[in-house]
């Protein structure tokens, strides 16, 4: 069955919900963009965002991700997790369309992802897609990722053909999103190339659960004590910092079994400088990716919640001289992922790939994602 069948004309501007649950595992974002399907062939499809909503996950909910994401979930319980993360969705969903007071032609579901190999050629992200659909009486795409998989991609990063149809190709831009891991997507002018740098905030989110009792240090306020330089070293030897590009990682690799690693050598520290240290961890990692890539000057456009982070900022800043590091302000926070992925449902819908080879290494561009129907 062709997606076309139950959407408008491609003559009209199509209302598409986004919704986008990142590697932060703080919640859902939901956004209503429309979307001129003709505007695809020029490269600029997105017309206005339209609504947003954040809807947090309820503690349990998180704790739950966040065992799954650490490989301490059974399968029935991944099972009920899929279901569990599928209501709340639905019910978003459901809540931003009547604050709206739009119905979407079509939605475009990203899911939790709790697994993240793309050694391996897998990945999983949960979240029912029947369940959105009964929620919304309209076709949802979902499933993105793997398709590039099966082509000897990665899965990820997606995202950069949707930075450049949004932010376009006339001056050099980095778009750094620093969420719980941080991905980064860099156009010089002449090529674009994006990928997983290492950590954002999903180890300092875990120190804060840790050693404050809180989900993450607001603003990075207790992170004011000093950096310790030797254990940068050593952290800095992790192999995925010298693997080749095409690369992507998650909190399999940066998340809460490194942390218990290293539990003795951070707890031998003050909590200001085992939080301070690991920021500084995060904004090395992103500046050994970055370094050299851009001309002086070039703007380093910051989101996700480590963009609230002073003292990440500060050492990001001072890693990246060069640069010139600006809030992301096209968009509300934590808008802007969910606004790409309802990109990518409607260039599946018209059956425009949404992968670039060169960024994920697959053999071939592809159109991608499953569907979902009502009726």
């Amino acid at each position: 069955m062709s997606p076309l069948a139950d959407l408008p004309s491609s003559d009209v501007p199509w209302l598409v919900m986004g919704l986008m649950s990142g590697t932060s595992a703080d919640g859902l974002d939901a956004v209503l963009v429309a979307v001129e399907p003709r505007g695809y062939k020029g490269g600029r499809p997105f017309l206005e965002l339209l609504e947003h909503f954040h809807s947090p996950y309820p503690v349990d909910l998180r704790h739950a991700v966040l065992r799954a994401a650490g490989n301490q979930s059974s399968p029935g319980e991944l099972c009920i997790l899929q279901r569990r993360l599928g209501e709340h969705h639905a019910r978003t969903a459901r809540e931003l369309a009547d604050r709206s007071g739009k119905t979407p032609h079509m939605a475009s579901l990203h899911g939790q992802t709790v697994q993240h190999r793309p050694e391996a050629g897998a990945t999983l992200q949960l979240a029912d897609p029947y369940l959105l659909v009964e929620a919304l009486g309209c076709p949802v795409v979902w499933d993105l990722r793997r398709r590039d998989m099966a082509l000897g991609g990665q899965g990820a990063p997606l995202v950069p053909l949707t930075e450049l149809w949004l932010r376009g190709q006339a001056e050099p831009w980095i778009a750094l999103n620093l969420g719980g891991i941080a991905n980064a997507t860099v156009w010089d002018g002449v090529e674009v190339r994006a990928w997983d740098l290492g950590p954002g905030m999903s180890l300092l989110d875990l120190a804060a659960q840790r050693w404050m009792g809180l989900p993450y240090d607001p603003e990075g306020g207790r992170a004011t004590g000093r950096v310790h330089g030797e254990m940068l070293e050593r952290w800095l030897a992790n192999p995925y910092f010298h693997l080749p590009l095409p690369k992507s990682t998650g909190r399999e690799v940066f998340g809460a079994e490194w942390l218990e690693g290293r539990i003795s050598c951070l707890e031998a520290l003050p909590v200001a400088d085992r939080l301070v240290t690991l920021a500084a961890f995060s904004a090395e990692a992103v500046a050994l990716g970055l370094r050299g890539l851009c001309p002086e000057g070039t703007p380093l456009m910051l989101s996700g919640g480590g963009a609230q982070h002073r003292r990440l900022r500060q050492e990001l800043q001072e890693r990246l001289p060069g640069l010139r590091l600006e809030d992301d302000a096209d968009f509300p926070p934590g808008a802007r992922e969910a606004v790409s992925w309802a990109l990518l449902g409607a260039a599946s819908a018209l059956g425009v790939p949404g992968n670039l080879p060169e960024v994920t290494g697959a053999s071939r561009p592809a159109v991608l994602g499953s569907w979902a129907f009502p009726g």
